[in-house]
Protein backbone atom coordinates (compact mmCIF):
# COMPACT_ATOMS: atom_id res chain seq x y z
CA UNK A 1 0.00 0.00 0.00
CA UNK A 2 1.33 3.45 -1.54
CA UNK A 3 2.93 5.71 1.94
CA UNK A 4 2.43 2.38 4.29
CA UNK A 5 5.78 1.99 6.85
CA UNK A 6 5.88 -1.32 8.81
CA UNK A 7 6.52 -0.41 12.49
CA UNK A 8 9.72 -1.91 13.45
CA UNK A 9 8.81 -1.93 17.00
CA UNK A 10 5.74 -4.33 16.34
CA UNK A 11 7.94 -7.39 14.70
CA UNK A 12 8.68 -10.10 16.74
CA UNK A 13 12.27 -11.21 16.48
CA UNK A 14 12.56 -15.84 16.13
CA UNK A 15 9.16 -16.17 15.21
CA UNK A 16 8.67 -18.26 12.64
CA UNK A 17 5.87 -17.42 10.07
CA UNK A 18 4.45 -20.48 10.16
CA UNK A 19 4.08 -20.99 13.90
CA UNK A 20 0.77 -21.02 15.07
CA UNK A 21 1.12 -18.58 18.00
CA UNK A 22 2.99 -16.31 19.02
CA UNK A 23 3.18 -17.53 22.74
CA UNK A 24 6.76 -19.52 22.33
CA UNK A 25 7.45 -22.71 24.44
CA UNK A 26 8.87 -22.23 27.40
CA UNK A 27 10.26 -25.73 28.95
CA UNK A 28 11.35 -24.01 32.25
CA UNK A 29 7.77 -22.76 32.51
CA UNK A 30 6.48 -26.90 32.20
CA UNK A 31 9.37 -28.12 34.42
CA UNK A 32 7.93 -25.68 37.30
CA UNK A 33 4.64 -27.08 36.39
CA UNK A 34 5.31 -30.17 36.65
CA UNK A 35 6.60 -29.32 39.85
CA UNK A 36 3.23 -28.25 40.98
CA UNK A 37 1.13 -31.48 39.59
CA UNK A 38 1.18 -33.17 43.04
CA UNK A 39 0.22 -29.88 44.95
CA UNK A 40 -2.58 -29.55 41.93
CA UNK A 41 -3.93 -32.91 42.56
CA UNK A 42 -3.87 -32.73 46.37
CA UNK A 43 -5.86 -29.83 46.18
CA UNK A 44 -8.58 -31.05 43.99
CA UNK A 45 -9.29 -34.45 45.94
CA UNK A 46 -9.23 -32.31 49.24
CA UNK A 47 -11.61 -30.07 47.63
CA UNK A 48 -13.62 -32.58 46.09
CA UNK A 49 -13.05 -35.74 48.26
CA UNK A 50 -13.13 -38.05 45.16
CA UNK A 51 -11.68 -41.15 46.32
CA UNK A 52 -9.25 -42.07 43.59
CA UNK A 53 -7.04 -40.56 40.88
CA UNK A 54 -3.97 -41.03 38.13
CA UNK A 55 -2.62 -38.91 35.94
CA UNK A 56 0.15 -38.93 33.28
CA UNK A 57 2.02 -36.30 31.27
CA UNK A 58 4.13 -37.11 27.98
CA UNK A 59 6.04 -34.59 26.08
CA UNK A 60 8.15 -34.94 22.64
CA UNK A 61 7.82 -39.12 23.55
CA UNK A 62 8.80 -38.89 26.91
CA UNK A 63 6.54 -39.67 30.44
CA UNK A 64 6.94 -37.11 32.56
CA UNK A 65 4.40 -37.83 35.09
CA UNK A 66 2.85 -41.07 35.89
CA UNK A 67 1.37 -41.41 39.39
CA UNK A 68 -1.50 -42.72 41.34
CA UNK A 69 -2.94 -41.38 44.19
CA UNK A 70 -5.93 -42.24 47.24
CA UNK A 71 -7.86 -45.52 46.92
CA UNK A 72 -9.58 -47.42 43.86
CA UNK A 73 -11.87 -49.56 46.06
CA UNK A 74 -13.62 -47.55 49.29
CA UNK A 75 -15.37 -51.34 50.02
CA UNK A 76 -11.98 -52.93 50.66
CA UNK A 77 -9.72 -49.51 51.24
CA UNK A 78 -7.78 -51.01 48.85
CA UNK A 79 -5.10 -48.21 47.27
CA UNK A 80 -4.83 -46.66 43.48
CA UNK A 81 -1.29 -47.91 42.05
CA UNK A 82 1.22 -44.84 43.07
CA UNK A 83 2.97 -45.71 39.99
CA UNK A 84 0.17 -45.30 37.54
CA UNK A 85 -0.87 -48.84 36.86
CA UNK A 86 -4.56 -49.29 38.43
CA UNK A 87 -7.13 -49.88 35.52
CA UNK A 88 -9.96 -47.35 35.03
CA UNK A 89 -13.24 -47.43 33.30
CA UNK A 90 -12.88 -44.21 30.48
CA UNK A 91 -16.43 -43.89 29.66
CA UNK A 92 -16.14 -41.33 26.52
CA UNK A 93 -12.39 -41.01 26.83
CA UNK A 94 -13.01 -44.82 24.72
CA UNK A 95 -14.08 -42.41 21.92
CA UNK A 96 -11.30 -40.93 20.58
CA UNK A 97 -9.07 -44.39 21.01
CA UNK A 98 -11.86 -45.55 18.94
CA UNK A 99 -10.70 -42.98 16.47
CA UNK A 100 -7.49 -44.14 16.67
CA UNK A 101 -8.31 -47.74 16.10
CA UNK A 102 -10.61 -46.59 12.44
CA UNK A 103 -8.00 -44.72 11.81
CA UNK A 104 -5.55 -47.16 11.57
CA UNK A 105 -8.12 -49.70 9.58
CA UNK A 106 -8.16 -47.14 7.42
CA UNK A 107 -4.47 -46.69 6.87
CA UNK A 108 -4.64 -50.23 6.19
CA UNK A 109 -7.36 -50.33 3.50
CA UNK A 110 -10.16 -52.14 5.12
CA UNK A 111 -12.04 -48.62 5.39
CA UNK A 112 -12.38 -44.61 4.55
CA UNK A 113 -13.57 -41.92 6.90
CA UNK A 114 -15.69 -41.48 3.93
CA UNK A 115 -17.44 -45.03 3.27
CA UNK A 116 -20.99 -44.65 3.83
CA UNK A 117 -22.02 -47.41 6.99
CA UNK A 118 -24.84 -49.53 5.15
CA UNK A 119 -21.71 -50.55 2.98
CA UNK A 120 -20.40 -52.59 5.53
CA UNK A 121 -23.04 -52.84 8.02
CA UNK A 122 -26.07 -53.04 5.59
CA UNK A 123 -28.68 -53.73 8.04
CA UNK A 124 -28.02 -50.15 9.69
CA UNK A 125 -30.97 -47.44 9.00
CA UNK A 126 -31.84 -44.03 10.17
CA UNK A 127 -35.62 -42.58 10.04
CA UNK A 128 -34.86 -40.93 6.41
CA UNK A 129 -34.08 -43.16 3.75
CA UNK A 130 -31.57 -40.41 2.42
CA UNK A 131 -29.38 -39.61 5.18
CA UNK A 132 -28.96 -44.17 5.39
CA UNK A 133 -27.90 -44.36 1.97
CA UNK A 134 -25.28 -41.28 2.51
CA UNK A 135 -24.15 -41.13 6.29
CA UNK A 136 -20.45 -41.83 6.44
CA UNK A 137 -17.99 -43.75 9.36
CA UNK A 138 -16.98 -39.46 9.52
CA UNK A 139 -20.15 -38.56 10.14
CA UNK A 140 -20.85 -40.51 13.06
CA UNK A 141 -17.49 -40.40 14.55
CA UNK A 142 -17.93 -36.55 14.20
CA UNK A 143 -22.32 -36.52 15.80
CA UNK A 144 -23.41 -34.87 12.72
CA UNK A 145 -25.41 -37.39 11.11
CA UNK A 146 -29.04 -35.73 12.65
CA UNK A 147 -29.81 -38.32 15.82
CA UNK A 148 -31.01 -36.90 18.75
CA UNK A 149 -28.80 -36.42 21.63
CA UNK A 150 -27.69 -39.65 23.64
CA UNK A 151 -29.94 -41.27 20.83
CA UNK A 152 -30.44 -44.83 22.31
CA UNK A 153 -28.86 -44.76 25.92
CA UNK A 154 -32.08 -45.01 27.55
CA UNK A 155 -32.45 -48.65 25.81
CA UNK A 156 -29.21 -50.01 27.15
CA UNK A 157 -30.08 -48.75 30.64
CA UNK A 158 -33.21 -50.81 30.04
CA UNK A 159 -30.70 -53.48 29.48
CA UNK A 160 -31.34 -53.92 25.41
CA UNK A 161 -27.69 -55.23 23.50
CA UNK A 162 -25.68 -53.19 21.41
CA UNK A 163 -27.51 -54.96 18.29
CA UNK A 164 -30.90 -53.96 19.69
CA UNK A 165 -29.88 -50.71 20.06
CA UNK A 166 -28.59 -50.14 16.76
CA UNK A 167 -31.75 -52.00 15.42
CA UNK A 168 -33.90 -49.37 16.90
CA UNK A 169 -32.07 -46.01 16.14
CA UNK A 170 -33.95 -46.22 12.70
CA UNK A 171 -37.13 -44.52 14.84
CA UNK A 172 -35.40 -41.79 16.04
CA UNK A 173 -36.64 -38.41 14.81
CA UNK A 174 -33.66 -36.60 12.72
CA UNK A 175 -32.47 -32.97 12.79
CA UNK A 176 -31.00 -31.66 9.70
CA UNK A 177 -28.31 -33.81 8.20
CA UNK A 178 -24.38 -32.53 8.44
CA UNK A 179 -25.88 -29.46 9.88
CA UNK A 180 -26.37 -30.12 13.04
CA UNK A 181 -24.54 -31.82 16.10
CA UNK A 182 -25.39 -34.25 18.68
CA UNK A 183 -23.78 -36.50 20.82
CA UNK A 184 -24.53 -40.14 20.24
CA UNK A 185 -23.12 -43.05 21.85
CA UNK A 186 -24.33 -45.23 19.74
CA UNK A 187 -24.17 -43.54 16.67
CA UNK A 188 -20.60 -43.23 17.04
CA UNK A 189 -20.78 -47.24 18.02
CA UNK A 190 -22.51 -47.87 14.89
CA UNK A 191 -19.67 -46.38 12.99
CA UNK A 192 -17.24 -48.64 14.66
CA UNK A 193 -19.06 -51.26 14.24
CA UNK A 194 -19.44 -50.95 10.58
CA UNK A 195 -15.50 -50.40 10.54
CA UNK A 196 -15.28 -53.75 12.68
CA UNK A 197 -17.04 -55.56 10.29
CA UNK A 198 -15.05 -54.47 7.30
CA UNK A 199 -11.95 -55.46 9.14
CA UNK A 200 -13.56 -59.36 9.75
CA UNK A 201 -13.57 -59.24 13.22
CA UNK A 202 -15.16 -58.41 16.70
CA UNK A 203 -14.65 -54.89 17.70
CA UNK A 204 -12.54 -55.38 20.55
CA UNK A 205 -10.58 -57.95 19.43
CA UNK A 206 -10.03 -55.42 15.96
CA UNK A 207 -8.87 -52.88 18.99
CA UNK A 208 -6.00 -54.78 20.71
CA UNK A 209 -5.05 -56.25 17.11
CA UNK A 210 -4.45 -52.82 15.76
CA UNK A 211 -3.78 -50.51 18.82
CA UNK A 212 -3.45 -52.01 22.16
CA UNK A 213 -1.34 -54.72 20.69
CA UNK A 214 1.16 -53.27 18.71
CA UNK A 215 1.65 -50.02 21.07
CA UNK A 216 1.87 -52.74 24.06
CA UNK A 217 -1.48 -51.00 26.12
CA UNK A 218 -1.55 -54.71 27.93
CA UNK A 219 -3.92 -53.44 30.38
CA UNK A 220 -6.43 -51.85 27.89
CA UNK A 221 -9.54 -53.17 26.29
CA UNK A 222 -13.38 -52.57 24.86
CA UNK A 223 -14.55 -55.81 26.69
CA UNK A 224 -16.08 -55.43 30.56
CA UNK A 225 -14.62 -58.99 31.21
CA UNK A 226 -11.20 -58.24 30.59
CA UNK A 227 -11.76 -55.32 32.97
CA UNK A 228 -13.35 -57.64 35.62
CA UNK A 229 -10.11 -59.78 35.12
CA UNK A 230 -7.72 -57.34 36.78
CA UNK A 231 -6.86 -57.57 40.26
CA UNK A 232 -5.72 -53.74 40.22
CA UNK A 233 -9.05 -52.46 38.96
CA UNK A 234 -10.81 -49.01 40.41
CA UNK A 235 -14.35 -49.17 41.55
CA UNK A 236 -16.88 -46.39 40.45
CA UNK A 237 -18.17 -44.16 43.45
CA UNK A 238 -21.22 -41.40 43.77
CA UNK A 239 -21.35 -38.24 45.78
CA UNK A 240 -24.03 -38.74 48.66
CA UNK A 241 -23.68 -35.31 50.21
CA UNK A 242 -20.63 -35.34 51.71
CA UNK A 243 -19.87 -38.36 51.51
CA UNK A 244 -18.68 -40.73 48.76
CA UNK A 245 -20.05 -44.28 48.15
CA UNK A 246 -19.47 -47.05 46.11
CA UNK A 247 -22.77 -48.16 44.71
CA UNK A 248 -22.98 -49.37 41.05
CA UNK A 249 -21.10 -51.10 38.57
CA UNK A 250 -21.39 -50.75 34.63
CA UNK A 251 -21.19 -52.63 31.67
CA UNK A 252 -20.51 -50.68 28.99
CA UNK A 253 -20.46 -53.27 26.47
CA UNK A 254 -23.46 -52.32 24.35
CA UNK A 255 -21.60 -48.98 23.45
CA UNK A 256 -17.77 -50.15 23.89
CA UNK A 257 -16.44 -47.88 20.75
CA UNK A 258 -18.70 -45.09 22.24
CA UNK A 259 -17.84 -45.88 25.70
CA UNK A 260 -16.65 -49.07 27.00
CA UNK A 261 -13.14 -49.10 27.26
CA UNK A 262 -11.05 -49.49 30.19
CA UNK A 263 -7.11 -48.97 30.67
CA UNK A 264 -4.23 -47.04 32.63
CA UNK A 265 -2.22 -43.51 32.48
CA UNK A 266 0.61 -45.59 31.75
CA UNK A 267 -1.30 -47.50 28.91
CA UNK A 268 -3.05 -44.08 28.23
CA UNK A 269 0.63 -42.23 28.03
CA UNK A 270 1.55 -44.25 25.07
CA UNK A 271 -1.43 -43.62 23.26
CA UNK A 272 -1.16 -39.83 24.02
CA UNK A 273 2.71 -40.50 22.29
CA UNK A 274 1.25 -42.28 19.30
CA UNK A 275 -1.14 -39.48 18.68
CA UNK A 276 1.36 -36.51 19.16
CA UNK A 277 4.21 -38.56 17.02
CA UNK A 278 1.36 -38.36 14.34
CA UNK A 279 1.03 -42.29 14.35
CA UNK A 280 4.62 -42.90 14.45
CA UNK A 281 5.44 -45.55 17.15
CA UNK A 282 9.10 -46.18 18.40
CA UNK A 283 10.26 -44.82 15.54
CA UNK A 284 8.67 -46.72 12.69
CA UNK A 285 5.52 -45.08 11.08
CA UNK A 286 2.33 -47.30 12.15
CA UNK A 287 -0.76 -45.18 11.00
CA UNK A 288 0.33 -43.53 8.11
CA UNK A 289 -1.22 -41.56 5.71
CA UNK A 290 -3.57 -38.30 6.77
CA UNK A 291 -6.01 -41.17 8.30
CA UNK A 292 -5.24 -39.89 11.84
CA UNK A 293 -4.59 -36.16 11.03
CA UNK A 294 -8.68 -36.30 9.96
CA UNK A 295 -9.97 -36.77 13.53
CA UNK A 296 -8.26 -33.72 14.50
CA UNK A 297 -10.23 -31.40 12.09
CA UNK A 298 -13.20 -29.83 12.94
CA UNK A 299 -15.88 -31.27 11.36
CA UNK A 300 -18.78 -30.13 13.06
CA UNK A 301 -19.12 -27.07 15.12
CA UNK A 302 -20.11 -28.61 18.52
CA UNK A 303 -21.64 -25.65 20.30
CA UNK A 304 -23.01 -22.06 20.36
CA UNK A 305 -21.08 -18.96 21.47
CA UNK A 306 -22.14 -17.87 24.62
CA UNK A 307 -21.03 -13.99 23.37
CA UNK A 308 -20.24 -12.71 19.64
CA UNK A 309 -16.46 -12.95 21.15
CA UNK A 310 -16.13 -16.16 22.54
CA UNK A 311 -14.45 -18.93 20.44
CA UNK A 312 -16.37 -21.36 19.20
CA UNK A 313 -15.81 -25.57 19.75
CA UNK A 314 -15.54 -27.76 17.38
CA UNK A 315 -15.29 -31.84 17.05
CA UNK A 316 -13.19 -33.96 14.82
CA UNK A 317 -13.93 -37.70 14.63
CA UNK A 318 -14.14 -38.91 18.37
CA UNK A 319 -12.18 -35.22 19.80
CA UNK A 320 -13.16 -32.19 20.34
CA UNK A 321 -11.05 -29.78 18.41
CA UNK A 322 -10.40 -26.11 19.99
CA UNK A 323 -8.29 -23.41 20.28
CA UNK A 324 -6.53 -21.92 23.53
CA UNK A 325 -5.80 -18.35 24.62
CA UNK A 326 -2.33 -18.67 23.29
CA UNK A 327 -3.66 -19.56 20.03
CA UNK A 328 -2.76 -23.70 19.95
CA UNK A 329 -4.57 -26.15 18.78
CA UNK A 330 -5.60 -27.97 22.04
CA UNK A 331 -7.47 -31.69 21.68
CA UNK A 332 -9.30 -33.26 24.31
CA UNK A 333 -12.13 -35.32 25.09
CA UNK A 334 -14.04 -35.99 28.55
CA UNK A 335 -15.59 -39.08 29.92
CA UNK A 336 -17.69 -39.60 32.47
CA UNK A 337 -20.21 -42.01 34.22
CA UNK A 338 -22.72 -40.47 36.46
CA UNK A 339 -22.58 -44.03 38.37
CA UNK A 340 -19.20 -43.51 39.07
CA UNK A 341 -16.51 -42.45 36.95
CA UNK A 342 -14.75 -39.01 35.40
CA UNK A 343 -12.26 -39.14 32.95
CA UNK A 344 -10.09 -36.71 30.69
CA UNK A 345 -7.69 -36.06 28.28
CA UNK A 346 -5.65 -33.27 26.26
CA UNK A 347 -3.20 -33.00 23.54
CA UNK A 348 -1.63 -29.59 22.49
CA UNK A 349 0.09 -30.89 19.02
CA UNK A 350 1.96 -28.24 18.60
CA UNK A 351 4.06 -28.91 21.84
CA UNK A 352 4.27 -32.52 22.04
CA UNK A 353 2.22 -32.46 25.27
CA UNK A 354 0.02 -34.53 26.03
CA UNK A 355 -1.83 -35.03 29.79
CA UNK A 356 -4.76 -37.48 31.05
CA UNK A 357 -6.26 -37.73 34.64
CA UNK A 358 -8.78 -40.71 35.71
CA UNK A 359 -11.13 -40.82 38.43
CA UNK A 360 -13.01 -43.57 40.11
CA UNK A 361 -15.50 -40.99 41.02
CA UNK A 362 -18.95 -39.69 39.16
CA UNK A 363 -18.43 -36.64 36.85
CA UNK A 364 -18.10 -33.09 39.16
CA UNK A 365 -14.75 -32.17 36.83
CA UNK A 366 -12.26 -33.02 39.09
CA UNK A 367 -10.18 -34.35 35.74
CA UNK A 368 -11.16 -31.12 33.20
CA UNK A 369 -10.00 -28.60 36.37
CA UNK A 370 -6.39 -30.25 37.08
CA UNK A 371 -5.86 -30.12 33.29
CA UNK A 372 -6.53 -26.88 33.17
CA UNK A 373 -4.51 -25.80 36.00
CA UNK A 374 -1.59 -27.51 34.83
CA UNK A 375 -1.74 -26.21 31.34
CA UNK A 376 -2.22 -22.97 32.98
CA UNK A 377 1.56 -23.05 34.97
CA UNK A 378 2.50 -24.27 31.71
CA UNK A 379 1.84 -21.44 29.19
CA UNK A 380 0.56 -18.53 31.99
CA UNK A 381 2.98 -19.24 34.71
CA UNK A 382 0.01 -19.15 37.64
CA UNK A 383 -4.10 -20.45 37.07
CA UNK A 384 -5.88 -18.18 35.40
CA UNK A 385 -9.20 -19.58 36.20
CA UNK A 386 -10.74 -21.18 39.23
CA UNK A 387 -10.96 -24.49 36.80
CA UNK A 388 -12.83 -26.84 40.11
CA UNK A 389 -15.37 -24.28 40.52
CA UNK A 390 -16.34 -23.32 36.89
CA UNK A 391 -16.02 -27.41 35.70
CA UNK A 392 -18.30 -27.87 38.94
CA UNK A 393 -20.97 -25.22 38.07
CA UNK A 394 -20.71 -27.25 34.31
CA UNK A 395 -20.97 -30.70 35.25
CA UNK A 396 -23.87 -29.78 38.10
CA UNK A 397 -26.55 -29.22 35.17
CA UNK A 398 -25.83 -33.05 33.96
CA UNK A 399 -28.00 -33.60 37.44
CA UNK A 400 -30.47 -31.23 36.98
CA UNK A 401 -34.10 -33.16 36.53
CA UNK A 402 -36.17 -31.73 34.25
CA UNK A 403 -39.80 -33.68 35.30
CA UNK A 404 -42.49 -31.53 35.79
CA UNK A 405 -42.74 -33.47 38.91
CA UNK A 406 -39.09 -32.49 40.33
CA UNK A 407 -39.06 -30.39 43.45
CA UNK A 408 -42.79 -30.57 43.98
CA UNK A 409 -44.61 -32.23 46.90
CA UNK A 410 -47.54 -34.58 45.84
CA UNK A 411 -51.48 -32.26 45.99
CA UNK A 412 -52.80 -32.46 49.29
CA UNK A 413 -56.51 -33.11 47.99
CA UNK A 414 -55.51 -34.83 44.51
CA UNK A 415 -57.74 -36.33 42.41
CA UNK A 416 -58.55 -40.09 43.49
CA UNK A 417 -57.20 -42.56 40.76
CA UNK A 418 -59.57 -44.86 38.82
CA UNK A 419 -59.53 -48.65 40.06
CA UNK A 420 -56.38 -50.44 39.66
CA UNK A 421 -58.21 -52.29 36.56
CA UNK A 422 -58.67 -49.12 34.82
CA UNK A 423 -54.55 -48.98 34.44
CA UNK A 424 -54.09 -52.68 34.31
CA UNK A 425 -52.44 -54.18 31.47
CA UNK A 426 -49.58 -54.47 28.68
CA UNK A 427 -49.30 -50.92 26.51
CA UNK A 428 -46.97 -51.56 23.00
CA UNK A 429 -44.04 -49.09 21.90
CA UNK A 430 -42.42 -50.11 18.74
CA UNK A 431 -39.02 -48.34 20.23
CA UNK A 432 -38.89 -49.41 23.67
CA UNK A 433 -40.99 -52.45 23.41
CA UNK A 434 -43.87 -53.38 25.54
CA UNK A 435 -44.62 -52.50 29.52
CA UNK A 436 -46.88 -54.15 31.74
CA UNK A 437 -48.87 -52.31 34.34
CA UNK A 438 -49.87 -54.59 37.75
CA UNK A 439 -51.22 -54.47 40.54
CA UNK A 440 -48.81 -56.11 43.60
CA UNK A 441 -49.60 -56.13 46.98
CA UNK A 442 -52.12 -53.11 46.47
CA UNK A 443 -49.62 -50.88 44.36
CA UNK A 444 -49.32 -50.50 40.90
CA UNK A 445 -45.78 -51.34 39.49
CA UNK A 446 -44.39 -50.44 36.04
CA UNK A 447 -42.49 -53.54 34.36
CA UNK A 448 -40.30 -52.31 31.35
CA UNK A 449 -37.61 -53.57 29.21
CA UNK A 450 -36.28 -57.06 28.32
CA UNK A 451 -35.19 -58.20 31.85
CA UNK A 452 -37.48 -56.14 32.98
CA UNK A 453 -36.93 -53.07 35.39
CA UNK A 454 -39.52 -53.35 38.16
CA UNK A 455 -40.87 -49.11 38.68
CA UNK A 456 -43.57 -48.99 41.62
CA UNK A 457 -45.89 -45.76 40.74
CA UNK A 458 -47.02 -43.52 43.30
CA UNK A 459 -50.00 -41.75 42.48
CA UNK A 460 -49.88 -37.79 42.40
CA UNK A 461 -53.44 -36.88 41.48
CA UNK A 462 -56.12 -38.21 38.75
CA UNK A 463 -53.86 -40.33 36.25
CA UNK A 464 -50.79 -38.65 36.92
CA UNK A 465 -48.46 -41.09 38.87
CA UNK A 466 -44.80 -40.63 39.76
CA UNK A 467 -42.02 -43.12 39.28
CA UNK A 468 -37.94 -42.97 39.83
CA UNK A 469 -36.25 -44.68 36.97
CA UNK A 470 -32.73 -46.73 37.58
CA UNK A 471 -29.71 -45.87 35.54
CA UNK A 472 -26.99 -43.84 34.12
CA UNK A 473 -28.54 -41.82 32.65
CA UNK A 474 -31.37 -41.13 35.80
CA UNK A 475 -31.81 -38.24 37.73
CA UNK A 476 -34.94 -38.42 39.90
CA UNK A 477 -38.98 -38.64 40.01
CA UNK A 478 -41.25 -38.36 36.59
CA UNK A 479 -44.15 -39.03 35.67
CA UNK A 480 -46.48 -41.56 33.87
CA UNK A 481 -49.91 -39.86 32.62
CA UNK A 482 -52.59 -42.34 31.70
CA UNK A 483 -54.91 -41.60 28.70
CA UNK A 484 -58.61 -42.72 28.73
CA UNK A 485 -60.26 -44.96 26.22
CA UNK A 486 -63.22 -43.87 24.39
CA UNK A 487 -65.44 -45.76 26.63
CA UNK A 488 -63.92 -44.71 29.91
CA UNK A 489 -63.37 -47.92 31.47
CA UNK A 490 -59.57 -48.43 30.82
CA UNK A 491 -56.41 -46.62 30.03
CA UNK A 492 -56.09 -46.67 26.06
CA UNK A 493 -52.51 -45.66 27.04
CA UNK A 494 -49.24 -44.12 29.35
CA UNK A 495 -46.67 -41.48 28.67
CA UNK A 496 -43.87 -42.05 30.23
CA UNK A 497 -42.49 -38.82 30.78
CA UNK A 498 -38.36 -39.80 31.13
CA UNK A 499 -38.66 -41.68 27.99
CA UNK A 500 -40.55 -39.16 25.94
CA UNK A 501 -37.55 -36.43 25.34
CA UNK A 502 -37.94 -37.45 21.15
CA UNK A 503 -41.47 -37.59 21.39
CA UNK A 504 -41.41 -41.82 21.63
CA UNK A 505 -42.16 -42.31 25.13
CA UNK A 506 -46.25 -42.78 24.23
CA UNK A 507 -47.12 -46.58 24.88
CA UNK A 508 -50.53 -47.56 23.51
CA UNK A 509 -52.82 -50.61 24.92
CA UNK A 510 -52.19 -53.70 23.09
Amino acid sequence: MAGFQENASLRVPGIAPDLQTLVPFNPQMLTAALGQLDAIIGHAMAETGVPGLAAAVVHDGEVLYARGFGIRDMTTSAPVDPLGNTVFQLASVSKPLSATVVARAADLGAVKWTDPVTGHLPSFALADPYVTAQVTLGDLFSHRSGLPDHAGDLLEDLGYGQEQVLEQLRLEPLAPFRATWHYTNFGLTAAAVAAAAAAGQPWPDLARDLLFDPVRMLSSSFRYSDFLGFDDRAAMHVREGAQWVQKYTRDADPQAPAGGASSTVRDLAKWLTLQLAGGTWNGQPLIGGDALAQAWLPWARSGTPSVPRARSGFYGLGTNVSYDYTGRLRLSHSGGFAQGAATAITMVPLDGLGMVVLTNGMPIGVPEAIIGYFLDHVYAGSPQQNWLALFGERFAQMYVNHSQLAGKTPPASPVPPQPDSFYQGTYENPYYGPVEVTAVGGALHLLIGPKPSDFPLKHWSGDLFAFFPTGENAVGITAATFSPGAGGTRAQGVTLEYYDATGLGTFTRA
